[in-house]
């Protein structure tokens, strides 16, 4: 049962960490770059204790590889061994239920025990893109349905039942909901689902989506008390000074984005205030991706204890693409030992 695996995931009440990857392409790399590069995180995630490995659903974006996330989870799950992988999310507006069940389903025949599924319910791209996926604009009005109907394909099948998730039905799959917004909170707790914050580039309703999923929460067979996870971007470097200039890669990608001009991951830069148009740009971005602990090993070390103790979460959830693949490895290492830290104090106390 999810309840059972969850409760006993914080141990000296330093949370589990865990890495969402956005497959990113860097500019001069390829696709084939991207996803080689995402298993080498990914083994280096299951070395070094992180809990799950989650991919997001993205259509038309260039710098981004994992458009077919089921398909990129299955690779990344081949690779390894123990870490949980899923999604982080699928975006369940895009598809049939029934298909994402049967999906899912095959991962856990697969890799049994190991598959997540996240769901979010934004389209992951434009209205054109919507278009081009054959799905209709208002189909996120249907989430809670489709999301009901998601879980009745997992459960195990009644006589005279009509149609079936094969392989799908009756296996262990949990499912998480995902949002930027307090209503996937609210609909996570009616239904008694864990649920994760997309607060690494959408910070404004961190706290309060989290307060009203605590207080609405409904136990369910799924889960018996609230579980909540919240992004965060980790840029860490051997100097502070280093990791910010790291960190300027994501910012100028998350501002081609905001400017309708999306591309690759572009090489950092020593000066991102030259790369602003505006001091009106500058606050966007950097409000956005406010969630974010930059710096040295002490820097992110201290940075990562003030956000746990600021939302409480049970899990936190670290990203933070990098130009440089070396540089990210090793900013993950950082991370993790960052946390180990934080467990050596907690067992001091």
């Amino acid at each position: 049962m999810l309840a059972e695996k969850l409760d006993d995931a914080s141990p000296n009440s330093v949370p589990p960490f865990s890495v969402l990857d956005l497959c990113p392409v860097p500019e001069g790399g390829t696709a084939t770059d991207a996803l080689r590069h995402s298993l080498e995180l990914a083994r280096l995630a299951e070395r070094r204790g992180y809990a799950r490995f989650w991919l997001a659903e993205h259509h038309n974006m260039v710098g981004i590889a994992s458009a077919a996330t089921a398909v990129v989870i299955g690779h990344i799950a081949g690779g390894t061994e123990t870490i949980r992988v899923g999604s982080g999310g699928v975006m369940l507006p895009n598809h049939a239920p029934l298909v994402i069940a049967e999906q899912f389903g095959t991962l856990a025949s697969l890799y049994p025990g190991r598959i997540d599924l996240g769901l979010g319910r934004a389209p992951g791209t434009d209205m054109v893109t919507v278009h081009a996926l054959r799905r209709d604009p208002g189909a996120g009005d249907a989430f809670p349905e489709d999301v009901q109907e998601l879980q009745s394909y997992f459960r195990a099948p009644v006589p005279g039942q009509r149609v079936r998730a094969v392989p799908g039905a009756g296996l262990d799959v949990p499912i998480w909901l995902l949002g930027s917004s307090t209503f996937s909170a609210q609909l996570a707790a009616a239904l008694g689902l864990p649920f994760a914050f997309a607060s690494h580039f959408a910070p404004d309703l961190l706290l309060p989506a989290l307060k009203i999923y605590r207080e609405r929460f409904q136990p369910s067979e799924a889960l018996t008390k609230p579980y909540a996870m919240a992004a965060v971007n980790a840029f860490a470097a051997e100097t502070d000074r280093e990791a910010r200039r790291l960190s300027t890669s994501v910012k100028q990608q998350f501002l081609r984005l905001r400017r309708g001009d999306p591309g690759k991951l572009p090489p950092p830069v020593d000066d991102m205030d030259a790369v602003y148009s505006s001091e009106m740009e500058k606050a966007g971005v950097e409000h956005a991706l406010s969630c974010a602990v930059i710096g040295s090993p002490e820097t992110v070390r201290d940075g990562l204890a003030a956000f746990l103790a600021r939302t409480g979460v049970d899990e936190l959830m670290v990203t933070g693409a990098m130009y440089d693949h070396a540089a990210r490895l090793r900013s993950f290492e950082i991370v993790a030992d960052a946390r180990e830290a934080l467990v050596r104090a907690a067992v001091a106390v």
